[in-house]
């Protein structure tokens, strides 16, 4: 296989993070709810019903096309997609076909390469057929329309990905960029991002593609990464046998780790596209576009390299505290109070004690009870000396259970850090005196024994003892 390759060209299905359905007022956001719970009479298609526009999704549309640099379309309509499946109630899905909203933008991966992006374009989705229902017995399959007229874009990329780990990176810098964007949460395991792969193969070094087959039912990642390896395989087995490819829609299986014929792939012309005669065209208004680009923020790559650039912090700790947009917006509050010099402390106390916390109790970060203006806060305490490294951390599940600032709960607990060398030289002279084996090691030249005399100091004094002046004063009065 190896004079053979592999091209892949993604579509992906975006849930926007509405309230509302796409063209009428139902919930967006239904995962768990009764079956047709969210459903009404616009949604499911009755006679008589007309859509309208939800300008919300426009917006959160247009924020998606400018995150990937995409040009918008000064005039775009929508079509009916027509074709007969029991889950789409009206015979048809409203989409964009021939004039989208957007085309034509980029999304850089690992290489470092461009995958270009042809088309975003929004539409609804449809219903959900469900062929087994827990603790019922069926005889055939039931539908839930809460899903039906979810608002939806589906971005399209020119097949220039050449192996399943491009994909896996671009999805994955796709999911990232939607995210920062505010476009959509890109829940997979609820419906709200979906991907199907266009796969061929072709000679090495050919121009000419070869014939395509479409995978869809890929509900992760991973699963488009070994659905894409499976299938490279299984056509370049079949054309080594002399067999041809056809043109198809297959289903990857998860279970069994093989796609399977499901039907013959349709062209544009087989689902008869026409305008939408209830919607009039979409037109990209001059102070929309304003509001939505000023409102667009920091794109996530452009602000690992910032926070490497303005904060000193290495590329792993940037790459942190850039993986979700709000715990890039909480480090950056916290580094306001303590100031770029205590930005890598900053960063360090995030991600240990506080992602530890959010860890083990499943919390984002918006769920924190330590404010970023305390843990800056708390960051600023230790670098002056008025707490120990081990009182800071101490000090942090106190604030994580009662969300009071750190300076509050040092008064309260009375945690100062004793920094006055005169009853710090007293805990010394005490264990000094209690310790003379030590004390013997120390002058003998064993310069670690002094370690053990340090730790009898912070016992006296419980821990508030300065640690570098407990040390100093030791070795002074050890010479």
């Amino acid at each position: 296989m190896s004079d053979m390759e592999l091209v892949i060209g993604l579509e992906v299905h975006c849930q926007l993070g509405t309230a509302s359905k796409l063209f009428c007022s139902c919930p967006a956001s239904s995962f768990g709810a009764s079956p047709n719970s969210s459903a009404c009479p616009i949604c499911t298609g009755q006679p008589g019903t007309l859509p309208v526009l939800n300008r919300k999704a426009v917006e959160l549309a247009y924020s998606a096309a400018m995150a990937l640099g995409c040009k918008l379309r000064p005039r775009s309509i929508f079509a009916r997609k027509n074709y007969f499946y029991p889950d789409l109630p009206k015979g048809y899905q409203i989409s964009q076909y021939e004039e989208p909203f957007s085309e034509h933008g980029g999304l850089d991966i690992a290489g470092p390469k461009r995958v270009r992006i042809l088309r975003i374009h929004m539409e609804e989705d449809a219903g959900k057929l469900l062929h087994a229902v827990a603790g019922a017995e069926l005889d055939g399959s039931l539908v839930d329309f809460n899903r039906a007229g979810v608002p939806l874009i589906e971005i399209v990329s020119e097949p220039d990905i050449r192996s399943s780990e491009e994909a896996f990176q671009y999805l994955t810098n796709l999911k990232e960029i939607l995210q920062f964007a505010g476009v959509s949460r890109c829940d997979m395991e609820k419906g709200e991002m979906r991907c199907d792969a266009n796969v061929s193969v072709r000679p090495r070094g050919a121009e000419k593609f070869g014939t395509r087959a479409e995978i869809k039912n890929l509900n992760s990642f991973r699963g488009v990464r070994d659905a894409i390896d499976y299938e490279f395989k299984r056509q370049c087995a079949a054309l080594e046998r002399g067999e041809r490819i056809v043109q198809e829609t297959r289903l990857w299986d998860a279970e069994r780790r093989v796609t399977e014929s499901l039907r013959s792939k349709e062209e544009a012309h087989d689902y008869r596209y026409f305008p939408e005669p209830d919607l009039v065209p979409l037109e990209a208004e001059e102070a929309l576009v304003a509001r939505v680009r000023a409102a667009l923020p920091e794109a996530p790559s452009a602000r690992r390299t910032r926070f490497m650039n303005d904060y000193a912090l290495t590329e792993y700790d940037a790459g942190v505290l850039t993986a979700e947009r709000a715990l890039a917006d909480y480090f950056e509050k916290a580094v306001a109070v303590c100031g770029k010099e205590l930005a890598k402390s900053a960063a360090n106390w995030m991600q240990s004690e506080l992602m530890a916390k959010l860890n083990a109790e499943a919390k984002t970060v918006a769920d924190s009870p330590v404010r970023p203006e305390s843990l800056g806060e708390l960051a600023a305490l230790v670098q002056k000396g008025t707490l120990s490294g081990k009182m800071g951390k101490e000090l942090f599940p106190k604030m994580w259970e009662t969300g009071k600032a750190p300076a509050e709960l040092v008064k309260e607990l009375g945690l100062t850090q004793v920094t006055d060398s005169g009853q710090v030289g007293v805990w010394a002279d005490e264990a000094i005196a209690e310790n003379p084996k030590i004390v013997a090691d120390v002058r003998a030249g064993k310069e670690r024994a002094i370690g053990a005399l340090v730790g009898a100091v912070m016992k006296k004094s419980k821990g508030k003892a300065n640690p570098a002046l407990v040390n100093d004063l030791l070795k002074e009065k050890l010479k």
